[in-house]
């Protein structure tokens, strides 16, 4: 018997459910890791309507795996020419074939277990993707604040701004509410009213560490003394850690705060589930290209430093390739906090120039130079000999011509006399 397998992609990760078996089977010919998705929550999402709630049963039934979008995954898309929808936004399609062996690209059929022609419960399955999808970037979170040389409680309460401290008890109310939710499969208006105002404070906390980003940099670059520019960069290496995990834990919990929310829009007004999820998505993105922004050019103002300590580097051999090591300490921290975050980074090291290197572009200039002092020497010596030639040449053909008229003159006075 032909079994089939529904795909759903939305433009993040890739949704396979169907039968355990046929789906493990299916995600192992592919090479593909996966999570769990979750269907067991749609059990208590379809509580009315016959046909509606017979799907979500079925769905649940269902294994769903979740695998996040790479280049290598987004391939099934294309080799299995998955369809997208305008109104979702989301690409689905079902391949079918003998025990989980793959056949082709085959059209939904009608039946209540069609997600195609569920949209209550394709919506629901696109939410559990989103909320599976943050969930993973917050493990990556989790596991990049657990790289810092302290942890980032540790971090955070050693600083006195009232921001933070807003943050971290925010933090704590976002951790209790997810832990509700997972005991309860849904987040009900108790357990919202006590996140609803977060937000706002999260935000706050962004922007500052934002401001105090760019602070570091033009604490360095107002320094004109490589010395005190050494010792700025060293300290600025360290602080641009802290604040990157301060930025961190405001992103993770911005991501528990949506999750938590998704729930709640399904409890309150299931029919704008699609719309609210599509919202938030773009908002993660808008906050992904700030972040985005400010770090890159973060990275690219010290960059500028570093070039300026390596064009000092031969009057200052030891405390120049400091500052150039620092700020490459903190493009590859860049680099790791974007990694942990999705977001696509092109990390630029800066070289650390030595002395030697600088001495020798010196001499090689010094040389250069006189190479072409003593090539001008020579033009301006011939030159000037040519033209000496030639006044004396003049001179000659002047002296000559007088002496002529003077003998002619005298030969001509001799006939009179």
């Amino acid at each position: 018997m032909d079994t089939g397998i529904q795909l759903i992609s939305d433009g993040d990760g890739l949704a396979v459910i169907g039968n355990a078996t046929d789906v493990d089977r299916f995600l192992v010919s592919e090479g593909l890791s996966s999570k769990d998705l979750g269907l067991r929550r749609l059990k208590s999402v379809f509580g009315t309507g016959a046909a509606v709630a017979q799907a979500g049963s079925d769905m649940a039934a269902d294994s769903g795996r979740w695998v996040k979008l790479t280049p290598k995954s987004a391939q099934l898309v294309k080799k299995y020419g998955l369809r997208e929808s305008s109104k979702t936004g989301l690409t689905t399609g079902v391949v079918k074939g003998q025990k989980g062996q793959i056949r082709g690209f085959v059209e939904f059929t009608k039946g209540p277990r069609s997600l195609l022609t569920n949209p209550a419960v394709l919506a629901n399955a696109a939410r559990l993707m989103s909320q599976v999808a943050m969930q993973q970037t917050m493990d990556e979170i989790t596991d990049y604040l657990a790289t810092i040389d302290e942890k980032v409680d540790d971090v955070l309460r050693a600083q006195k701004d009232a921001a933070l401290a807003r943050m971290i008890g925010v933090g704590f109310v976002i951790d209790e509410a997810m832990t509700i939710r997972e005991k309860r499969d849904r987040v009900d208006e108790v357990t919202w009213s006590k996140v609803q105002t977060a937000p706002a404070t999260i935000a706050e906390t962004q922007v500052y560490a934002l401001r105090q980003l760019d602070a570091i940099v033009e604490k360095m670059e107002r320094k004109t003394k490589i010395g005190d520019l050494a010792t700025t960069a060293k300290d600025a290496e360290c602080a641009v850690r802290e604040w990157l995990a301060v930025l961190a834990r405001c992103f993770q919990l911005q991501d528990a705060i949506a999750v938590l929310e998704l729930d709640r829009v399904l409890d309150a007004s299931p029919e704008g589930l699609d719309g609210h999820r599509l919202g938030l998505r773009a908002a993660r993105q808008n906050r992904l290209e700030l972040i985005s922004r400010s770090t890159e050019r973060l990275v690219a103002r010290m960059n500028a430093v570093a070039g300026t300590a390596n064009a000092k580097v031969l009057l200052h051999p030891a405390k120049s390739p400091a500052v150039v090591q620092a700020s490459n300490h903190v493009a590859t921290g860049v680099h790791d906090f974007h990694m942990r975050l999705g977001i696509e980074s092109g990390r630029r090291s800066s070289e650390v120039r030595r002395w030697a290197d600088a001495a020798a572009e010196v001499r090689d200039k010094a040389l250069e130079t006189g190479a072409k002092g003593v090539g001008a020497a020579r033009s301006l010596g011939n030159e000037t000999l040519g033209r000496a030639g030639s006044v004396k040449d003049k001179l000659s053909g002047g002296i000559a011509e007088r002496a002529r008229r003077r003998r002619g003159d005298e030969e001509k006075r001799d006939e009179e006399g």
